[in-house]
């Protein structure tokens, strides 16, 4: 499935995909309980997010049971390209280079993330 823009998730959403994809699949309770560790949230907003969601078609529920187990229909993995895409382009004209930079000069890489790049930049030659 494409992401298009009126299926873009919100930062909301994004916290929920977060637990989703860590899980595989969860109740409207277990990713309440899971957002409550990092922040504060209302077990209805999180029911209503993810009602949304799935009319949006980032989440499958499965409604079989008296529980609803929903899933991402997104992967993580092209949920961040389609981000960082979007940035690349509006922040740093069109530039991974300026990207990449800003991202080392604000963040302490560790020496093993470090050799990982390395490695990456040396096998796209």
């Amino acid at each position: 499935m494409t992401l298009i823009k009126n299926n873009r998730p919100t930062e909301g959403e994004l916290e929920i995909l977060q637990v989703l994809w860590e899980r595989k699949s969860a109740t409207v309770r277990d990713v309440h309980e899971e957002l409550l560790k990092v922040k504060q949230a209302g077990y209805t907003t999180t029911l209503k997010l993810m009602q949304i969601m799935f009319e949006k078609g980032l989440v499958t529920r499965d409604s079989s049971n008296k529980t609803h187990i929903y899933q991402p229909v997104v992967s993580k993995e092209k949920t961040q390209g389609l981000f960082l895409n979007k940035i690349i382009d509006s922040l740093f004209e069109g530039s991974p280079a300026q990207l990449v930079m800003q991202a080392l000069g604000n963040h302490k890489a560790s020496k093993e993330e470090l050799d990982e790049i390395r490695n990456y930049l040396d096998s796209m030659q």
